[in-house]
């Protein structure tokens, strides 16, 4: 019998990257594990919600901080920096999207990706 391959490079990232938010108070943080979905662009999306533009980009800075300063990684590609509405980091595997209260209720990705497993993170704080 063949064991599952654990994407243990994705699962680290997406710790660190819940760490990050959590250092900067983000609201209702999910993972969305889409590991088990076909086609997927990605192996994990790492949701929150933040209270201000401030907010927003300071999380956005502390995920990126935490993620560096432990596995030398830097985003692909990094979008709504200028806005601060939805700001998105894609590291390929794991893509962060950090929300305003409006853009996350509009979007609605836990519901896009209904089929996905989704683990809410109890905060910290």
């Amino acid at each position: 019998m063949k064991k599952a391959k654990v994407n243990t490079h994705s699962d680290e990232l997406s710790a660190l990257v819940v760490q990050g938010m959590q250092e900067k108070k983000a609201e209702d943080i999910v993972i969305i594990d889409l590991t088990k979905i076909k086609n997927a662009i990605a192996s994990y999306f790492v949701v929150c919600t933040g209270n201000s533009d401030t907010q927003i980009n300071a999380i956005a800075e502390s995920v990126q901080d935490e993620v560096k300063k432990k596995t030398h990684d830097t985003p692909w590609s990094s979008e709504g920096r200028t806005n601060r509405e939805w700001i998105l980091l894609d590291y390929s595997d794991v893509v962060v999207h950090v929300f305003s209260k409006e853009k996350r209720k509009f979007y609605a990705l836990e519901d896009l990706w209904g089929d996905a497993k989704i683990i809410e993170i109890e905060s910290n704080y």
